[in-house]
């Protein structure tokens, strides 16, 4: 299945057993949404990555080893923990 972007362009794409995570361009993308989310194999949302502040976008992804979560980074400065199965976050820290 080709999975296209929602607003902007697919920087990186994670495959998951039946899901993809996708991360897109934050150049351009509404100020209201997350730019990270998980999409399943029809094209179906599953989730929108919950974002530690307003008006900051995920930049990098990168799956945990623990099979349970997944890290981003966002473009105000933070580094998150997520949760892969919900999206929401499990805790974050501010980057000086």
């Amino acid at each position: 299945m080709e999975i296209k972007p929602q607003y902007t362009q697919i920087e990186k794409m994670i495959q998951l057993n039946s899901s993809m995570i996708i991360l897109e361009n934050p150049k351009g993308f509404p100020f209201e949404e997350s730019n990270l989310y998980q999409m399943d194999m029809t094209g179906t949302m599953i989730w929108k990555a919950e974002r530690p502040e307003k008006g900051v976008f995920y930049s990098r992804v990168k799956l945990n080893e623990d099979g349970l979560s997944f890290s981003a980074y966002t473009t105000g400065g933070h580094a998150c923990e997520l949760d892969l199965q919900t999206g929401k976050l499990i805790s974050f820290s501010r980057m000086q």
